[in-house]
């Protein structure tokens, strides 16, 4: 898949949009038959790793990543973060960036993701997808408040 990048406005404070954008479990909740699980539980770390499981039953595919850059926003209002997809069907990346402004948040969400098999075959019909997707996820992620016990990954 080519590499895409999703950017949206928001008026969330920065850190406000980052708890969204990195509260794992919650991505399952926007994703087509997905959930992402999260190893270890606790608060998100380089290291930190999270599987999202696609598919119905035993008919699915994991798609593993590991977090391996890890800034939540601070002082500067800019929070990073950088997950390398470690699968056996997808590989590629995924970054996370939010910076504050004036009026709220900036968020920029990029990725790039490849099928292993067949090669190549499935990579502009899932560009064309990317965006539009996680397109999707960031937006409802943004608008959707976790409800009474809900959870967050930390900081």
């Amino acid at each position: 898949m080519a590499p895409f990048v999703v950017v949206r406005r928001s008026t969330l404070p920065a850190d406000e949009a980052w708890r969204r954008l990195t509260d794992w479990p919650r991505h399952g909740a926007h994703l087509p038959l997905t959930r992402v699980t999260v190893e270890p539980p606790g608060p998100t770390r380089p290291g930190t790793l999270l599987v999202a499981r696609t598919g119905i039953g035993r008919f699915g595919f994991d798609d593993p990543m590991e977090v391996v850059g890890w800034r939540p926003p601070a002082d500067d209002g800019r929070g990073h973060c950088r997950l390398e997809k470690r699968g056996s069907v997808v590989t590629g990346w995924a970054e996370i960036g939010v910076c504050r402004r004036d009026d709220g948040s900036e968020v920029a969400w990029r990725e790039e993701a490849r099928i292993r098999r067949p090669p190549r075959l499935f990579d502009a019909p899932a560009g064309w997808l990317g965006r539009p997707l996680f397109g999707h996820l960031v937006d409802a992620l943004l608008a959707d408040a976790p409800g009474p016990g809900g959870s967050g990954p930390g900081g």
